[in-house]
């Protein structure tokens, strides 16, 4: 689960995409628009150099393990938001910081995950900087209602969907 939503199984991000299920829809990114392979190209594309995942620390041990984590690499290369504008990177390491509540069974065998971190800490640095500034936005578009809520798969009782 993301931030608290639904359970979402493995075989949904297969599906889906890391990206797409992880992030869901923000002010400048839609999950449920790209594929899995779309949302691939588009990130790739931004951290040419690679965007590592690292643990930071670990807070409790087995069944539930709580550890913290960072997910890292050189914004180098060039973000596509949703509306097709491209933001460049300037080299310097993005950080992205999270929580994560890890069950696993009697043979440390994952069972759920339950990741919580701010989807807009992902997106909004990679918006800083455009490429062609002829398609900056007067006035912002930060209040346009048309953003969702904590990314990923979105509650909705017996009948959960993705995004």
């Amino acid at each position: 689960a993301v931030n608290g939503g639904c359970p979402c199984n493995a075989q949904l991000m297969a599906d889906v995409g890391p990206y797409n299920m992880l992030l869901g829809e923000t002010k400048d990114y839609s999950g449920g628009s790209q594929s899995f392979e779309q949302s691939n190209k588009t990130f790739s594309a931004t951290f040419p150099e690679g965007f590592a995942f690292e643990c930071l620390e670990v807070f409790s041990g087995p069944p539930n393990v709580l550890f913290k984590w960072r997910h890292f690499g050189p914004y180098s290369g060039t973000f596509t938001d949703k509306n097709g504008k491209q933001y460049k990177g300037n080299g310097e390491i993005f950080n992205l910081i999270g929580m994560c509540l890890a069950k696993v069974n009697e043979k440390l065998v994952i069972e759920s995950l339950d990741i919580y971190y701010n989807p807009e800490d992902m997106i909004k640095p990679l918006v800083s900087t455009l490429v062609d500034t002829s398609q900056a936005t007067l006035g912002g578009d930060e209040a346009d209602g048309k953003t969702a809520g904590p990314g990923g798969c979105q509650s909705g009782g017996a009948n959960c969907s993705i995004m």
